[in-house]
């Protein structure tokens, strides 16, 4: 089963914000993503996300 191409402008109506505001979101060089911007694009993609820590 094939799945849906989904672009950075529909991922971005999705999470309610700018693409600029993706953009710096999948920058490997931003250090200063939140969780809650993680949270919002794993619902956009409808996932989710699991934190753990482990020892």
């Amino acid at each position: 089963m094939a799945q849906q191409q989904l672009t950075k402008a529909d991922l971005a109506r999705r999470m309610g914000t700018s693409r600029s505001a993706l953009d710096r979101l999948l920058d490997p060089d931003n250090t200063s993503v939140t969780l809650l911007t993680l949270e919002k694009a794993a619902k956009a993609l409808g996932r989710h996300i699991r934190i753990e820590l482990a020892a």
